[in-house]
């Protein structure tokens, strides 16, 4: 089976219990008698274990390939949905939570890492397109089973159930991964004691974690938040607004399949560039005072720029990976583990605190607040741009990867 496939596959299915979790912590809760506000604590520690896991993936990733990986992190999301079916208390859930984080964190940075070195735009962005897709399949995959009467714990099991068949055959599709590359030493004479060491994380590889965070935050916060915010705020029936926060979603899904192709052919860093700047009018719309579909429209124009932006940003990591190195596609992929890592922490981090935002104020605040954290994505990606352009750089984003390394 081709590696394209494996990791659509292995996205379409993961995103199953991942947006699960808010449909079934209604029941969850009644069970565990507990707050309503104990989700937000649980998922910390979730969230935790993906970051840490993402993070310390990319050094595994220079002596393996993501053909072991998928299976023993799928195994372990298995795992984890097992414990939690079963789980006695919210503490049992909560190491559920961390054992499903650690899995998915370690196939999130691992397939990423692949992407950067192996897929085109396209393929990367039908890759996370597949995400996209599960994530909305899993709500209704959820609704049908609820309907048919069974519990949250039962839905887990089985979800666990067809997660741990997909790892044997993950397993037995391990060696379709092209082998680890190879750094190539140089001939020259080694560098003296004394030299200057290169800074583990150079400049623009912060600016570029930094502006990963923002971004998948903008992108995390206005799916959470955009039903209170359409509702509370611009007073939109539930039902409508309920429609346009699938919309935005859907929007996610176009985005990544149509932008996809079109970033082959006009190159990456123009679209890339187009789409940071789609983000920043999204949020004006939706900050200007008017009726419901106003906002509406900036959410879906939201939702469509931010659909190709963190693909993208994984194709063109190499440009940003650092100096060169004697071994630069160990950094691309460190690089790309450490953007996934701040992709999880940025999803969880600024939702949280606009949710606290619209709990002190008004759920309006939500669209100013996009708004001026765009402001700072876009500042901190002109700076991204002026510290990777070099000569004949766009002409190298065009270049299509060839067919042999994405299969």
């Amino acid at each position: 089976m081709p590696p394209l496939l494996l990791s659509c596959l292995a996205y379409l299915t993961l995103a199953l219990p991942s947006s699960a979790l808010g449909l079934l912590w209604p029941s969850m809760q009644l069970s565990f008698h507990a707050p309503v506000g104990a989700l937000g604590v649980m998922l910390i520690f979730g969230t935790t274990a993906s970051v840490i896991s993402s993070a310390a993936t990319g050094r595994i990733l220079s002596r393996v390939t993501a053909g072991p990986l998928l299976p023993l992190g799928t195994l372990l999301i298995a795992l984890a949905l097992g414990i939690e079916s079963a789980a006695p208390s919210l503490w049992v859930f909560t190491a559920g939570t961390m054992v499903f984080g650690s899995g998915f964190g370690a196939i999130d940075s691992a397939l990423n890492a692949h992407a950067a070195s192996h897929f085109g735009a396209r393929d990367v962005n039908w890759m996370h397109a597949s995400f996209g897709l599960g994530s909305a399949v899993g709500p209704l995959l959820v609704t049908v089973l609820l309907s048919d009467g069974l519990g949250w714990r039962r839905t887990y099991g089985i979800m666990g159930a067809g997660l741990a068949a997909l790892a044997v055959v993950f397993l037995l599709s391990r060696r379709s991964w092209p082998p680890p590359s190879r750094p190539t030493t140089s001939p020259g004479p080694a560098p003296a004691n004394d030299a200057p060491r290169q800074p583990r994380l150079p400049p623009v590889v912060l600016a570029t974690l930094l502006f990963t965070a923002v971004e998948c935050g903008i992108e995390a916060a206005a799916g959470i938040w955009g039903y209170v915010f359409l509702t509370s705020g611009r007073a939109l029936s539930p039902a409508a607004a309920g429609v346009a926060v699938a919309a935005y979603w859907a929007m996610m899904f176009v985005g990544r399949a149509v932008l996809g192709p079109v970033a082959e052919r006009a190159g990456p860093t123009r679209v890339l560039s187009a789409a940071v700047a789609g983000i920043a009018l999204g949020a004006v719309v939706m900050s200007v005072p008017g009726p419901g579909f106003v906002a509406v429209t900036g959410l879906m124009t939201v939702g469509l720029a931010a659909a190709p932006v963190f693909p993208l940003l994984t194709v063109t990591t190499a440009q940003r990976a650092g100096p060169a190195t004697s071994a630069p596609t160990t950094q691309t992929t460190r690089t790309v583990s450490l953007q996934v890592a701040a992709s999880t922490a940025g999803s969880a981090a600024l939702p949280a605190v606009l949710g606290l935002a619209i709990g002190a104020l008004h759920a309006g605040v939500l669209a100013p607040a996009l708004l001026v954290l765009s402001l700072v994505m876009w500042a901190l990606y002109a700076l991204l741009s002026r510290s990777t352009r070099s000569p004949g750089q766009e002409s190298l984003t065009r270049t299509r990867t060839p067919r042999s390394l994405r299969s």
